[in-house]
């Protein structure tokens, strides 16, 4: 994905939360928030093991997108 059509789709995102409940947006940024604080756990075992392989350098990539994903959807979570 390239950074423009990832831009668009974030600003896509943006627009769509506005028209969603309070409490789903709520529910969705939580999710969001925790997962993002939980993904980089599961980059120490591909680091440990190597990024030797395609496969392995692909999981990383798509953790780390995973992983952004998720912060920049999360990021105005507020704890109740």
């Amino acid at each position: 994905m390239s950074s423009s059509s990832a831009h668009e789709l974030l600003a896509l995102l943006d627009a769509a939360l506005p028209r969603l409940d309070a409490s789903v947006v709520s529910a969705v940024r939580g999710v969001a928030f925790w997962t993002a604080i939980a993904l980089p756990f599961l980059y120490v075992p591909l680091l440990v093991s190597g990024l030797n392989t395609g496969s392995t350098r692909a999981a990383f990539v798509a953790l780390v997108a995973c992983n952004a994903m998720a912060l920049y959807v999360g990021h105005t979570h507020r704890g109740e």
